[in-house]
């Protein structure tokens, strides 16, 4: 489910098909840079109901994953 909805909103942010997303795709490689980050992560929270407080460094979107699922323990 995470996945899913951050597959969604980077989606909605670079115009693609959600499918596009995979967990190895790198931001920078999709065009995001880390005040693109910063913004996903504020969406992040509103969408998933959870406090994010992006303390580590993420390139990829399966970092990002990891991060939330940790999060939400």
């Amino acid at each position: 489910m995470v996945f899913e909805t951050v597959a969604k909103i980077i989606a909605e942010r670079i115009d693609c098909d959600p499918s596009e997303i995979k967990r190895e795709s790198a931001f920078r490689d999709l065009g995001i840079d880390s005040l693109d980050i910063v913004d996903l992560t504020m969406n992040l929270e509103d969408e998933l109901g959870i406090e994010l407080e992006l303390d580590q460094k993420v390139e990829t979107i399966g970092d990002l994953v990891d991060f939330i699922e940790a999060k939400q323990e």
